[in-house]
C-alpha cells in the first residue's frame, strides 16, 4: 500500500509544505475518527484535475467501521462522487441527505475540504456505519459535537495546530483514555466516566462537571517552583498545550485543543490519560540503563587496574619472553576495557564501532613500536555494533593489527589501513599493511601463532564469519574478515 508521500508526490502538484500540513492531520486525525465513530479517508485532487486519489485512511476504535479493504492508492474519477467535488470547489462541508449502501451496510457520508491558508488542498471523507444505530448516549453526543467542531477548523485551515501536541513522549492522551468539554469561560460543561476517573484518582471528591477547569487541576496538582504560567492559565482551554500534572501519587497527561470557529473562542476538547504506570516503567527502565552504564564503567576500571598490575609484573621480569607475554596480555586486556568504556557512554547495548577502531589503531602502533612514522589509517564504516559483536570483533582487529605493526612492518615505517563497509547484509573488513609480506610458507590455517589462533577462534567461533590471508601483488599483506551483518551475528 502506498505512502501519503508516495501518492502526493506521485499524482499531484501540491507544495512541500502542504504535504508537510497534510502529515500534521494525519498524525492526529485518529482523534477527529474515534469522536465521529467513523472511518475517514483524504482525497487529495489529481495533477491534470481528472478527480482524487486516497492518500491515508483511518478507522474508528469507538465504533464500527465502514471500510473493509483498504482504499489508500485509489482513484476517484471526477463526477463519481459529487459531495467530494462540490466540497473541494466550494470549500464548504457537503453531507449526504439519505445514506449510501456499502456490501449492505448504511453509510452516512460527510465530506469536509482541508484547508490550509487561502487553499483547499485535499477533502475528508467521513463515513460513519449506520448498522448499529440507536438512541445516542450523554458521551456519543458529546463526541459528536466536538468533532462538528473540529471539522469547521479543519475546513477554516485552523487545525492542525501547527505546535502538533500530541507529537513526543510516550502516553499521548487519545479520545477513550478520557475527554472533557469546556466552554469559553473555561468551565467542564461534560466530562467522560474515564476523565472523571483520572480526576479521583487526583484526589477529586466532587464532579468535575460546573467546575472552572483551569483551578480544579491546579488546586489537586499544585506545582512547585517558578513557572512561567500558572497550570490554571496554561491549561484553560485557550492555547494548543500539551502537559503533565502529577499529584496524590497520579501522573496525568493533557492536551487541550482551542475550539474557536471563525475567530471565536467557544471552549477548548482536553483530552486527559492517567500515565502513571507508563512514567513508573521509563523510570525503572532509566535506572536500568543507568545502572549498566555504572557496571560498564565499573568493568572498564577494573580491566584497567589489572591492565596496571601486569605492566607493573612486566617491568620486574627480565626474561625477554615473559616480558613480551606479559605486554600482549596488557594490550588484550586494554581492548577489552576500550568497548566496556564506550558502552558506559550509550544508552543501549551498542557501540559505534568507528571510534573504537580508530583508538585500538592509535593503540596498537603506540604499544607494538617506538618509531613515530608507522601511521594507521581507517576508511569506511563500522557503522552501529552490538556489544556481543564489538568485543571479539575488537580482540581480533588488536590481534591482526599487531601482527600487521610487529612482523608485516618489522619495525619500519609504513602505514597499517584499516578499511570496512556492509554489503548485502555483510560486514566486509580489510586490514593492509605495506610490509615486508608473508614467507613463501606461510599457512593461516596451520600456523601456531597464539594471535592468529585468538583470531580464528573469535571470528568463525564466536561471530560467524571467514577470514583470508593474502600475499599483495606490489607488497605487504592483506587480512579479509567477513562477518554476517549486525543482527544476524549468532548471540
Amino acid at each position: 500500500m502506498p505512502s501519503l508521500n508516495d501518492v502526493v508526490q506521485r499524482h499531484t502538484d501540491l507544495t512541500e509544505g502542504e504535504l508537510e500540513w497534510l502529515h500534521a492531520l494525519v498524525a492526529d486525525w485518529q482523534m477527529m475518527a474515534d469522536l465521529s465513530f467513523a472511518d475517514l479517508v483524504l482525497w487529495v485532487p489529481d495533477r491534470g484535475g481528472a478527480g482524487f486519489w486516497a492518500a491515508a485512511q483511518m478507522r474508528p476504535t469507538t465504533g464500527p467501521t465502514a471500510y473493509v479493504e483498504d482504499m489508500v492508492g485509489t482513484f476517484l474519477a471526477k463526477g463519481r462522487r459529487p459531495l467530494v467535488d462540490a466540497a473541494y470547489a466550494e470549500g464548504t462541508i457537503k453531507r449526504e441527505g439519505d445514506p449510501e449502501w456499502w456490501d449492505d451496510v448504511p453509510v452516512r457520508v460527510e465530506e469536509i475540504p482541508v484547508r490550509r491558508g487561502d487553499r483547499i488542498i485535499g477533502v475528508i471523507g467521513r463515513h460513519t456505519n449506520l448498522v448499529s444505530v440507536r438512541t445516542p448516549s450523554r458521551l456519543e453526543l458529546a463526541y459528536l459535537e466536538c468533532a462538528g467542531e473540529l471539522a469547521k477548523l479543519i475546513v477554516e485551515g485552523r487545525f492542525p495546530h501547527a505546535r502538533r501536541t500530541d507529537m513526543g513522549r510516550r502516553g499521548a492522551p487519545r479520545v477513550g483514555d478520557g475527554l472533557v468539554r469546556v466552554d469559553a469561560d473555561g468551565v467542564v460543561r461534560y466530562a467522560s466516566p474515564n476523565a472523571m476517573s483520572a480526576y479521583r484518582r487526583l484526589g477529586l471528591a466532587a464532579d468535575l462537571v460546573g467546575q472552572h477547569f483551569g483551578k480544579a487541576t491546579a488546586a489537586l496538582a499544585p506545582r512547585e517552583g517558578a513557572m512561567d504560567e500558572s497550570l490554571d492559565v496554561l491549561v484553560a482551554g485557550y492555547q494548543h498545550v500539551r502537559t503533565e500534572i502529577e499529584g496524590n501519587g497520579t501522573v496525568m497527561t493533557l492536551r487541550t485543543i482551542p475550539l474557536d470557529p471563525g475567530g471565536r473562542h467557544v471552549g477548548a476538547l482536553v483530552l486527559c490519560r492517567d500515565v502513571t504506570e507508563v512514567r513508573r516503567r521509563e523510570r525503572e527502565l532509566l535506572t536500568k540503563d543507568a545502572t549498566i552504564r555504572e557496571i560498564h564503567h565499573r568493568v572498564k576500571n577494573n580491566l584497567q587496574t589489572v591492565a596496571a598490575l601486569l605492566r607493573l609484573q612486566s617491568r620486574r621480569i627480565e626474561a625477554p619472553e615473559g616480558k613480551a607475554a606479559l605486554d600482549e596480555a596488557v594490550r588484550r586486556v586494554g581492548t577489552i576495557a576500550v568497548v566496556h568504556e564506550t558502552l558506559s557512554q550509550t544508552v543501549d547495548d551498542t557501540v559505534d564501532f568507528d571510534g573504537v577502531a580508530d583508538r585500538l589503531l592509535g593503540m596498537v602502533a603506540e604499544v607494538a613500536t617506538a618509531e613515530p612514522s608507522v601511521r594507521g589509517e581507517r576508511r569506511g564504516s563500522f557503522g552501529i555494533l552490538g556489544a556481543n559483536v564489538a568485543t571479539p570483533l575488537a580482540m581480533a582487529l588488536t590481534e591482526i593489527l599487531q601482527n600487521a605493526v610487529e612482523h608485516g612492518l618489522g619495525g619500519r615505517p609504513g602505514t597499517v589501513t584499516l578499511t570496512a563497509g556492509r554489503t548485502a547484509g555483510r560486514l566486509t573488513i580489510m586490514i593492509v599493511d605495506d610490509g615486508v609480506g608473508l614467507p613463501e610458507d606461510f599457512d593461516a590455517e596451520t600456523s601456531g601463532n597464539l594471535g592468529l589462533q585468538i583470531v580464528r577462534t573469535l571470528v568463525i567461533g564466536e561471530l560467524g564469519g571467514t577470514i583470508e590471508v593474502t600475499r599483495r601483488s606490489d607488497a605487504g599483506t592483506r587480512v579479509t574478515l567477513d562477518l554476517p551483518a549486525p543482527g544476524q551475528v549468532p548471540s
